[in-house]
């Protein structure tokens, strides 16, 4: 699945139109007047729902092979950090139906914003689809809008000359695959998939309320959350977006020094939500101490104390005070 990223990119982004001299605009498959305009919802599936939580399901036989390596749930760690939303849990797993309707039942009545990675191409191994489908005892429909989009911003393969968007075809077949998306036939359609980007035929599905499938290839995995945030700021705890905050403080003391206080402190802020770390630096002089939190006003005021009590300082890298012999 991940060895045809290429084959993929070019069925599900198109970069964005750029202008072109007047000689050469008339030749252009894709003017300005066909591009066009995403359909958003200030409240994705229609849930109000508050977002605390949020989970990541990476699946592909290839990530599991050690043939791919997974960057999606570091970009999402990133992605949830920045929001402050809690990430409570990331799983890998291979493209096969029981695992998959496993995982996605059980992400989506635990946490409130679940997202997957892989597995919605057009071959026979991207089931993704048609296993969360199956999850929720759901049928599988054509997305129209999808598939309109589709035919205009997908590029003509040039290894496949005589395709025809109105001939049944194995080529046409393999393509609708990719527009066949869970439909529960109780809901709004426009609950039920979102375009977040111009230039992208390609929906984020929503099943069940909270899970979000998103493709795997990794530029438009980024792409689409990114352009999804704007959705999401509305039900995240602060609606500001200002995410979490992390501290860093470096300390030259070992961590079997430092861990009394430390256990004692993170006793003492735990009902403020901060989370107290520490983190041994293999062969170096220093080590990290870090506090994670979402009150910022209440982080500062520990800086002082904790400053004193690892005999550190609070900076902005973990190697900001490495010496050049160390």
């Amino acid at each position: 699945m991940f060895a045809r990223l290429t084959q993929l990119t070019r069925h599900l982004y198109r970069p964005p139109f750029t202008r072109q001299p007047a000689s050469l605009a008339s030749s252009s498959p894709f003017p300005p007047s066909r591009a066009l305009s995403p359909k958003m919802t200030s409240s994705i599936a229609g849930n109000s729902k508050t977002i605390h939580t949020a989970a990541c399901l990476i699946i592909g036989d290839e990530v599991l092979g050690g043939k791919t390596v997974d960057t999606n749930s570091a970009f999402f760690a990133r992605y949830c950090f920045s929001l402050g939303i809690q990430l409570k849990r990331i799983e890998v797993i291979a493209d096969d139906e029981d695992e998959i309707i496993e995982a996605v039942r059980r992400m989506s009545n635990n946490y409130d914003f679940v997202v997957t990675s892989g597995g919605i191409g057009p071959t026979h191994d991207d089931i993704t689809y048609s296993s969360i489908a199956k999850a929720f005892n759901l049928p599988l429909k054509l997305h129209e809008p999808a598939f309109e989009r589709m035919k205009k911003l997908s590029k003509p393969h040039a290894l496949i000359p005589d395709f025809s968007w109105d001939v049944p075809s194995p080529a046409l077949t393999a393509r609708l695959r990719m527009v066949e998306i869970p439909h529960d036939a109780s809901l709004p359609a426009d609950s039920q998939a979102v375009f977040v980007a111009n230039d992208m035929w390609v929906p984020i599905a929503i099943v069940n309320g909270n899970i979000h499938i998103l493709p795997g290839v990794p530029r438009l995995f980024e792409r689409l959350l990114e352009h999804l945030r704007p959705s999401l700021l509305p039900r995240l705890v602060n609606p500001e977006g200002k995410g979490i905050y992390r501290y860093l403080f470096s300390t030259p003391l070992p961590e079997s020094a430092v861990a009394p206080y430390l256990t004692d402190l993170a006793g003492r802020t735990a009902a403020k939500g901060v989370k107290v770390g520490s983190y041994p630096r293999w062969n170096k002089k220093r080590n990290t101490v870090t506090l994670v939190g979402t009150d910022k006003e209440f982080l500062d005021s520990l800086v002082a104390e904790v400053e004193e009590n690892v005999q550190g300082k609070k900076v902005s890298a973990e190697d900001e005070l490495d010496s050049d012999t160390e």
